[in-house]
């Protein structure tokens, strides 16, 4: 509480408003999950360590992706804001499926994409993670430029997809 009077925040500030990633927290909120993020980032795990090595300083398709970035009341472990997507590296703390599909819907009100990526998939099969988030973020609004015939390609992806995810 003293930090935030130390940088003139008021506490008793009412939430956010608007539609920023802050939305709905108050100030102290915010600055709480924060700090956790600064404290995620500076002490990823291991799969986080590489695939941030391969997503890092716009090198993977030129996009420029975040770690540990708060969204609302969430932290996502990868962040790629241009094409709102969120990726997260499953390990043991997602162990619970239900909150799991609680938290994606929390995130798909922002418009975002949820990408599942498992630990030992990180690990031994990093090309095809990068396949999949690659598919992923092609996926956007505007249709592909060269579709291919009717639903063909389709069932590759989602295998490909759940696979990984």
């Amino acid at each position: 509480m003293n930090a935030l009077v130390d940088k003139g925040v008021d506490p008793k500030t009412p939430p956010l408003q608007g539609r920023g990633k802050g939305w709905g927290l108050s100030h102290e909120q915010l600055e709480t999950l924060k700090v956790r993020a600064r404290a995620m980032r500076n002490n990823p795990t291991e799969p986080e360590k590489r695939l941030w090595r391969n997503l890092s300083n716009g090198q993977f398709l030129g996009r420029k992706f975040r770690r540990q970035e708060v969204i609302g009341r969430a932290i996502v472990d990868f962040y790629c804001p241009t094409a709102k997507l969120a990726i997260e590296v499953d390990g043991d703390t997602h162990d619970d499926l239900d909150r799991e599909a609680r938290r994606d819907a929390y995130l798909r009100q922002f418009g975002l994409t949820v990408l599942h990526v498992r630990n030992p998939d990180v690990m031994g099969n990093m090309e095809g993670v990068l396949d999949v988030i690659s598919l992923t973020l092609g996926r956007g609004d505007s249709p592909h430029p060269n579709p291919s015939p009717e639903g063909e390609g389709l069932n590759e992806a989602i295998s490909l997809e759940r696979s990984v995810g």
